[in-house]
């Protein structure tokens, strides 16, 4: 398996379990839980994402960055606002 298709995999895996924890939110919502168990588990899911996101972005990069010595200047531009956006 290429190193990209383990970094895929490894992707779709945390998408995975963020939805499940979406779904138990969503339960634990429609159980009244307490505020404070279902704000955690928003927290934690919000730190998620981003880890997927700067996963993403370390894939793009990667690809940006050939083992060769050139440089695509359009690939270069295109992940620095990739990167300038998710920052926002």
């Amino acid at each position: 398996m290429t190193e990209r298709e383990e970094s895929k995999k490894k992707i779709i895996n945390r998408l995975r379990t963020i939805k499940g924890h979406v779904q138990g939110i969503e339960k634990m919502v429609e159980e009244d839980k307490g505020c404070e168990d279902v704000l955690v588990q928003i927290a934690a899911i919000k730190q998620s994402i981003h880890k997927v996101g700067l996963a993403i972005m370390e894939q793009q990069a990667s690809s940006c960055f050939s083992l060769d010595d050139h440089v695509d200047k359009e690939k270069m531009e295109e992940l620095i606002r990739l990167m300038f956006n998710y920052s926002k």
